[in-house]
């Protein structure tokens, strides 16, 4: 049976159009929630699996409306229980590929206790997190991205919050495979939701979008022209951290300080750099670059941050349920009702 549905996947050719629904899409015309649908539907069928055994799941935001206008099946769950509904459909069904759409508000303040679990039990789940540091959809309070001091109708003299950095969040609660990509990169988010369609676990990935209406502009300096070379940093395993408009500049480990060197100025060279590496069995490296966006002076990283195996918790649930059933034989409702284990209360 394996087989053949392994023969059928790979028979069945299907295109971008094959995964866009026939609903309108409601978003404010110019919103990066356009740039992230459209290469999701351009890479979906390359994720080698068969459109009906794809879910897409959402809580609440313009980001959650995402699985209408996908053709495949979805879930508009309720506020900040993405994790929770997708990790309910993973167990029901272990053979889906459940991803979920989501944003800094949605996933990171309410939704934060189940994102930061999901991680930690390493469930099986890929999760796109539309991070435009703002709440678009209830027209523009600050969010747990927003930066400190940002001024909103809910902060008129500036938030004094500190934000979550949500690529270190993501590495800490115990996530397999972490990325950022940007709204502005498609082919490079093309990639990014390529491979964590490939990854066994829990697959982060952080999507910088550009809110046009309420948070305009939050990602431009990495974006423009003038300044985007000088402020983004490109992460490629297995090739030395460069970046800068003429590929001048390089960073180094100092210790366990990240530092920009100067390639052109006679004392450093390309051999100085630092060397990234995805696979890294230490997650200290990885925990450095997360915390680039923390540090001024820093360019911010786009790419995988680390990823590694481990088993997942769906994969350790299903295997124990068939371990208990060899033993004891497949149960029932009436079993699990009527067992010894009840009492009355008179």
């Amino acid at each position: 049976m394996e087989n053949k549905i392994d023969e059928i996947k790979t028979q069945v050719k299907y295109t971008a159009k094959d995964f866009a629904s026939d609903v309108d899409v409601k978003w404010c015309p110019g919103c990066g929630d356009y740039s992230i649908l459209a290469q999701t539907q351009r890479t979906s069928p390359d994720f080698g699996e068969l459109k009906e055994n794809i879910v897409w799941i959402s809580g609440i935001g313009c980001s959650s409306r995402f699985p209408y206008y996908m053709g495949t099946y979805g879930f508009h769950g309720i506020h900040g229980r993405a994790a929770a509904i997708a990790t309910g459909v993973k167990l029901v069904n272990p053979k889906l590929q459940v991803w979920i759409a989501t944003g800094d508000g949605d996933m990171l303040s309410i939704g934060g206790n189940h994102f930061i679990h999901a991680c930690r039990k390493n469930i099986n789940l890929k999760i796109v997190l539309f991070n435009n540091q703002i709440y678009g959809l209830t027209k523009g309070q600050y969010s747990p991205t927003s930066e400190k001091g940002k001024i909103t109708k809910s902060s008129p003299y500036g938030t004094v919050e500190f934000p979550f950095n949500a690529i270190k969040l993501a590495d800490a609660a115990g996530a397999t495979f972490i990325a950022r990509t940007i709204d502005r990169e498609t082919k490079h988010m093309q990639e990014m939701l390529l491979r964590a369609s490939k990854h066994v676990g829990l697959a982060f990935i952080e999507v910088y979008q550009n809110c046009v209406i309420f948070n305009d502009g939050a990602f431009s300096h990495l974006t423009d022209k003038e300044t985007k070379a000088d402020n983004l940093l490109v992460l490629e395993h297995g090739k030395p951290l460069v970046f800068g408009a003429n590929k001048d500049k390089g960073i180094k480990l100092d210790g366990l300080n990240p530092v920009v060197i100067n390639l052109n100025d006679g004392v450093h060279s390309i051999n100085d750099c630092w060397v990234h590496d995805e696979f890294d069995a230490n997650p200290t490296r990885g925990f450095i670059l997360s915390r680039f966006t923390d540090i001024p002076g820093l360019p911010t990283p786009i790419g995988v941050f680390r990823q590694f195996n481990k088993p997942t918790f769906d994969g350790d649930y299903m295997k124990q349920i068939e371990e208990v059933k060899s033993k004891k034989g497949k149960g029932t409702y009436e079993k699990l009702m009527f067992n010894n284990n009840i009492w009355e209360v008179n």
